[in-house]
């Protein structure tokens, strides 16, 4: 029996789950989240098995005030000692071209995954942090580092260069990187269990950033995230794709800076530029209320969706199955449903009675469609504790 605890830091952020695992039995006993990281009011929100969520505050000026807070409270009703812990396992944003798997952490991995950090300035530094913070704490337990860049990278070079002058590749690696690879992996590798072959799959990961990925045969040929998590698909603060001139054109007409652009496009774009909300669960009420700027905003997340979901079919020669996954995609009845409409041409036909189930795996097309289409809530967290436990095996 060991216990695998997985880490996930974000900037001001650092969510965890702590593992029992038993031969193939993955249970967890305890989860939970330090919130305002270096911010007044700091939280930490844990919860134990099954029992209601506790809430503490900490003051946590850094993270590493925060992975000893959460290993206080691990100590207060989840462990007996840290002796306990046999492997940690890291959730880390950027990889670069250097990690193309999971690895084990040395000094040199945690020099490279800081290198990287221009590509990633809100993640990496915060992993650099957590990383050096669960070693100070914990010297001699094994750490894990899993990348949401490292799936992506079977794209050929057809799909991820850009038509940009070669040296801005070979020198700034200015290339098609793609996010979220720990969720599509484990969405396609169940959706594979379900249709009884690997073959052609769509997964559709959509939060509040959102990102879609074709997978033939297991390996991911394209996606729609690029060189940060800015570029594809509308999402809930995010522009997605548009003109690249737009950046430049706005700088001029508004005199504004770099910054100030680009959190005009992560921050202040997307479903809350178009309907005044970023959470999809206000759009939809809205929608249902026959609010005109969240019917128009749905109708224009559909479009991205349907654009990107239409170009991969092409480049898959065909699709077995689509799947939904993450915050909007498990959640989003009305949304999956005007979308699927769209998709009807392919043979699909929607079972409405699905479409309204919440937090479980289901068929959402009737039996008869052409292509099978998934609601498969996604666990990031599940697939770093088995990379952890294989590597550290």
């Amino acid at each position: 029996m060991e216990k695998i605890l997985v880490i996930n830091c974000g900037s001001s952020s650092l969510k965890f789950q702590l593992y029992n695992v038993e031969g193939e039995e993955y249970t967890v006993i305890s989860k939970g989240i330090a919130e305002r990281i270096g911010q007044p009011n700091s939280v930490i929100k844990i919860q134990y098995g099954s029992n209601p969520k506790q809430e503490h505050n900490i003051s946590m000026p850094t993270h590493s005030e925060a992975i000893r807070g959460v290993f206080d409270l691990l100590l207060n009703g989840a462990l007996k000692s840290m002796d306990e812990v046999t492997a940690v396992g890291h959730r880390i944003v950027q990889g670069g071209d250097i990690f193309k798997e999971s690895v084990l952490v040395t000094d040199e991995v945690i020099e490279q995954i800081a290198g990287l950090s221009d590509l990633a300035p809100l993640h990496n530094p915060a992993h650099v942090l957590g990383l050096k913070a669960v070693k100070e704490v914990l010297p001699n337990v094994p750490q894990v580092v899993v990348f949401d860049t490292s799936f992506h990278q079977t794209m050929k070079p057809e799909a991820y260069l850009y038509p940009l002058p070669e040296d801005q590749y070979k020198r700034n690696k200015i290339r098609r990187y793609g996010f979220h690879g720990t969720s599509h992996k484990y969405v396609a590798q169940e959706c594979a269990k379900l249709i009884g072959k690997e073959g052609k799959i769509i997964t559709c990961h959509l939060g509040n950033g959102a990102s879609i990925s074709a997978i033939e045969n297991g390996k991911c040929v394209d996606t729609s995230m690029g060189f940060t998590p800015l570029a594809g698909t509308i999402m809930g603060t995010r522009c997605g794709d548009i003109d690249p001139y737009i950046p430049l054109y706005i700088m001029k007409k508004d005199g504004l800076s770099i910054d100030e652009v680009n959190d005009m496009m992560n921050k202040q774009s997307g479903m809350l530029a178009l309907s005044g909300f970023s959470d999809n669960r206000d759009v939809e009420n809205g929608m249902l209320a026959g609010d005109e700027r969240c019917t128009l905003a749905t109708y224009c997340y559909v479009h991205s969706l349907l654009k990107i979901i239409g170009s991969y079919i092409a480049v898959l020669g065909g699709v077995d199955a689509i799947v939904f996954t993450a915050g909007v995609g498990e959640n989003g009845w009305l949304l999956r449903q005007i979308l699927m409409e769209k998709l009807a041409y392919l043979g699909i036909k929607l079972d409405e009675k699905n479409n309204r189930v919440r937090g479980e795996t289901i068929m959402i097309s009737t039996p008869d469609s052409k292509v099978k289409v998934y609601i498969i809530p996604t666990d990031e967290e599940l697939m770093i504790a088995k990379d952890t436990v294989r590597l550290t095996h």
